[in-house]
């Protein structure tokens, strides 16, 4: 035990609670703030108010301004997803690819894009010949219905091609995606790569003839203790560095077996 107490608000994912949130946090006079919120928008308002309270912030996975980053390597894991499609593409359909689909978070800025960016670098470093028109970033909001909709509108206007390969910003998206793709009997035409690892990703991947070939896990279960010690030691006065990266690690079909 390290003796520190944990005040808790729920910012449920709304720009307007997580203000709210900050302003409770500093009434209540904390000694730090760990920060989850997805909205790039309000991140320079929360940290100002942090700030002007003298509390030292960490934010997770969405930079703030004066805070100390802590999570995922947004393109590293963006690259590896499109690493992981480009290998399926060669083994699967003698490398041929007609489209490149992104399905991305527009509203948690260009830090968590760039994971769609690394995705697209993965690919292209596999196949340098493929034109940038084939090349589709979507804003799906890292939601499953607006995921769902998007892609079978895709698919719904290109019903001759074979070779479709989507990389996602969240397994939420991941998952809307399969949705559409099995709706339409698609499944032979599309491969997906997703992120984070949730419990229905993982399920979904291990059906066997599934779209869903991988997911990065961003191993949130080791946050935790992590995130204490790097609190700990801003408290104490110590430097830390303003990027603070968490392990990842693919997760596929195979792996899973």
């Amino acid at each position: 035990m390290v003796g520190v107490d944990l005040l808790i608000l729920d910012n449920k994912y709304d720009a307007a609670t997580a203000l709210k949130n900050a302003e409770e946090f500093v009434r209540s006079k904390v000694d730090l703030v760990i920060e989850f919120q997805v909205e790039q928008e309000v991140a320079p308002m929360i940290a100002d108010k942090i700030a002007s309270a003298n509390i030292p912030l960490i934010a997770i996975d969405i930079p703030h301004p004066h805070a100390t980053y802590f999570g995922v390597d947004n393109y590293r894991v963006g690259v590896e997803a499109g690493e992981t499609l480009a290998t399926y593409a060669t083994a699967e359909w003698d490398g041929k690819v007609d489209w490149v689909l992104g399905l991305d978070l527009a509203e948690a800025g260009p830090l968590v894009q760039s994971r769609i960016t690394g995705a697209f670098e993965g690919i292209r470093s596999e196949f340098p010949e493929l034109p940038v028109e084939v090349f589709v970033r979507m804003d799906a909001r890292g939601m499953r219905d607006r995921s769902k909709k998007l892609v079978s509108d895709f698919l719904l206007r290109h019903p001759k091609d074979k070779h479709i390969l989507i990389a996602t910003a969240t397994d939420s998206s991941a998952l809307g995606a399969v949705d559409a793709v099995r709706e339409q009997k698609r499944d032979k035409h599309v491969a997906i790569v997703g992120q984070d690892c949730i419990a229905d990703a993982i399920a979904e991947m291990r059906k066997e003839r599934s779209p869903l070939i991988a997911s990065v896990s961003h191993e949130t279960s080791s946050y935790g203790p992590s995130l204490i010690h790097l609190g700990l030691s801003l408290l104490r006065g110590q430097t830390v560095p303003p990027y603070n990266y968490v392990e990842h690690k693919l997760v596929t079909r195979e792996s899973l077996r």
